[in-house]
């Protein structure tokens, strides 16, 4: 068997063109901390720079009968540098994508406020059929903004009384959204074949 840590870097091109998965390792083992290296230095990007090199290493061995190799480590560079800048010029045009679905995404702006309008009114509508204690502890605690203690004196309640009454109108309202999720899906698509 071969020992291809001794062979130039021109034996193992040579052995390379022939298909030899061996001398294939060998350039890899030589050569993919330093294409590492390169590929960091022109991303700065550890994730991006070892998926280039990766891509490299493995168009090296799809490519090994066609490619004519001179220079093996300068032959590597060039490939990583390439792919490097291949890499930021897909990025550049995601980019300018993302740009233009954002300006698609301002249209369907309207859409999320009647989203947000249909869930208001469905917790209203929730909300009007609590239990009377449920529903005024609720008002004056999420729309009114007053402590619990406040709602206290003013329902004539004690304070474990207001916290009792908020938690069974939470757990309410909180089941009534499960079944939300299913009716926000129907009322959008029946808003969108009316208009």
């Amino acid at each position: 068997m071969a020992h291809y840590s001794t062979y130039t870097d021109e034996m193992l091109t040579l052995h390379l063109k022939r298909g030899e998965q061996a001398a294939f390792t060998e350039i890899y083992n030589r050569y993919w901390e330093t294409m590492l290296s390169i590929a960091w230095n022109h991303s700065k990007d550890s994730a991006v720079a070892k998926d280039i090199v990766h891509d490299v290493f493995f168009s090296l061995w799809e490519r090994r009968d066609v490619v004519n190799i001179q220079n093996l480590p300068g032959f590597l560079a060039g490939a990583i540098k390439l792919s490097v800048y291949h890499y930021y010029q897909k990025e550049q045009r995601r980019t300018e994508l993302a740009q233009k679905n954002f300006e698609y995404d301002v249209v369907t702006h309207e859409e999320r406020k009647w989203e947000a309008r249909f869930l208001q009114q469905y917790i209203d509508g929730i909300v009007e059929e609590l239990p009377e204690k449920c529903r005024l502890v609720f008002r004056y605690s999420r729309e009114n903004g007053m402590k619990n203690s406040e709602i206290a004196a003013q329902m004539q309640i004690t304070e474990k009384g207001v916290e009792a009454n908020l938690t069974r109108a939470l757990k309410i309202i909180r089941g009534g959204l499960k079944k939300y999720g299913v009716l926000l899906i129907v009322a959008v698509h029946i808003y969108r074949s009316v208009s």
